[in-house]
């Protein structure tokens, strides 16, 4: 009578299946990779407020690692954090927070730049990892330089300036007319439906090819970022109209006084005023005195006498 396989396959004793993982755990222990991760790669913060940077190990075995961090600028990196100790502009306001976040007080605008986070652990299979987070500080503006001309001829142009360098990131620019924003489009609102102005948003320039009447306001500029906004104080633009008339009668009027001046000096020349004098009479030099000799006339005409001797 044959015998009957088993219905399952033998199984080989438990002891060298559980020495044989053992190994393989121990040799995966020993070969952890260090690698790094951060919860925001570009955080950023408000001037003078705090803001971490956050730099997480997954995974590591070495139980010292080296932890560095860098700011990176276009003249190349430099230390933040380096053999256990904060350096550099943060040297006083920032500090390692375990493991290895970075966390800054007082944040100033010349914080804003790319930091990278190093870490490396020797007896790890993979020894180094790094990880680079982007960090903006934002600045609110400051209120814009703006320039309104005060009188425009109707129908001639018009340029309104405004200004603001301090705010970051760059500011965006809005301009009022009478406590009313005006649009991008002259016709996104009836108001301004039948003007002819450009704005530029980026520059801060208004400008207008042919003024209206109804272009005649108080204006002012509003500069904007993500932190915040600053406006400039209004300021009175006029439209009046050109004086042909006016300008008609002066020229006239010069006209009329440069002929009554041509006609004047002609008739002073006609009377002689500008003709020099002749000298008239007998006009003749006394001759001078000879060198040591006086002459003195007698009764007799043209009858000289010596009167005195020559001296030397």
């Amino acid at each position: 009578m044959a015998r009957s396989r088993p219905a399952f396959p033998l199984l080989p004793p438990a002891g060298p299946l559980l020495a044989l993982l053992a190994l393989i755990s121990a040799l995966c222990c020993c070969s952890v990779s260090v690698v790094l991760r951060t919860s925001d790669e570009s955080p950023w913060t408000d001037e003078f407020d705090n803001v971490e940077l956050t730099c997480l190990i997954e995974s590591i075995s070495t139980k010292t690692p080296r932890i560095e961090w860098k700011k990176l600028t276009r003249d190349g990196p430099s230390y933040v954090f380096f053999d256990g100790k904060i350096s550099g502009d943060l040297e006083q306001r920032a500090v390692i927070r375990d493991p290895a976040t970075l966390f800054i007080t007082n944040a100033t605008r010349s914080d804003t730049a790319r930091y990278r986070c190093e870490v490396t652990a020797a007896d790890d299979l993979k020894s180094f990892d790094e990880i680079v987070i982007d960090l903006v500080v934002r600045v609110k503006p400051v209120a814009p330089k703006c320039s309104v001309p005060k009188s425009v001829p109707f129908g001639k142009s018009a340029e309104l300036r405004c200004l603001e360098e301090e705010g970051f990131p760059k500011s965006q620019y809005t301009w009022f007319k009478d406590r009313e924003e005006v649009p991008d489009d002259p016709r996104a609102n009836p108001r301004f439906l039948n003007a002819s102005y450009s704005l530029s948003a980026d520059t801060g320039t208004l400008k207008f090819l042919a003024v209206r009447k109804e272009d005649a306001g108080d204006y002012f500029c509003r500069a904007k970022n993500d932190a915040g906004y600053a406006e400039c104080s209004a300021q009175k633009m006029e439209v009046y109209d050109i004086d042909v008339v006016g300008i008609v009668l002066g020229v006239l009027v010069v006209l009329v006084v440069l002929l009554c001046v041509s006609v004047g000096v002609c008739c002073a020349y006609k009377q002689g005023y500008f003709s020099v004098e002749k000298t008239t009479g007998n006009n003749y030099k006394v001759p001078a005195k000879g060198d040591g000799l006086d002459y003195v006339r007698t009764d007799d005409e043209g009858d000289f006498r010596h009167k005195s001797s020559f001296v030397i």
